[in-house]
């Protein structure tokens, strides 16, 4: 399975995607990640598993977008 997940932050969310999301999140948590590291405390918001790889990278590209960032406010 692969995970499309959201995390709070101190100053926002950010949106990734993993096959393992109980380590990628530890990674996260214990600043292990760039795209995090200064954002620190993050907790989880909602994640989405998908098996089809390709399928869940993209969902995670749309996510990021305009319109899929209108998506996650609407309906997480």
């Amino acid at each position: 399975m692969y995970y499309i997940y959201s995390l709070k932050c101190k100053d926002g969310y950010y949106i990734g995607c993993t096959d393992n999301l109980k380590g990628r999140f530890e990674r996260h948590q214990k600043g292990h990640v760039p795209a995090t590291a200064t954002r620190l405390p993050v907790t989880l918001d909602f994640y989405l598993a998908i098996s089809d790889k390709h399928k869940a990278f993209e969902f995670e590209k749309y996510l990021k977008s305009g319109s899929g960032r209108a998506f996650v406010k609407k309906h997480f």
